[in-house]
């Protein structure tokens, strides 16, 4: 599993036009404020401004110590 997807669904948390207004808010230089899950033509992606979702935690719970001999 990749932590950074190919086609990224657009929004303006993580547009290049944006900045952070407050959690749930954003202020564009395009439009002005917007709810951070909107988007617009002008959307141009910024990598920095995204956090991959987390990957699932593991459980190791279910092994043995023979699962880890050679």
């Amino acid at each position: 599993m990749a932590l950074f997807q190919r086609k990224i669904e657009p929004r303006c948390a993580y547009c290049t036009h944006s900045r952070p207004l407050g959690e749930d808010q954003v202020i564009c230089e395009k439009k002005g404020v917007l709810s951070a899950g909107s988007h617009c033509r002008a959307f141009r992606y910024d990598p920095l401004k995204r956090v991959p979702p987390r990957p699932p935690r593991v459980d190791f719970s279910a092994l043995k110590d023979d699962d880890f001999k050679l």
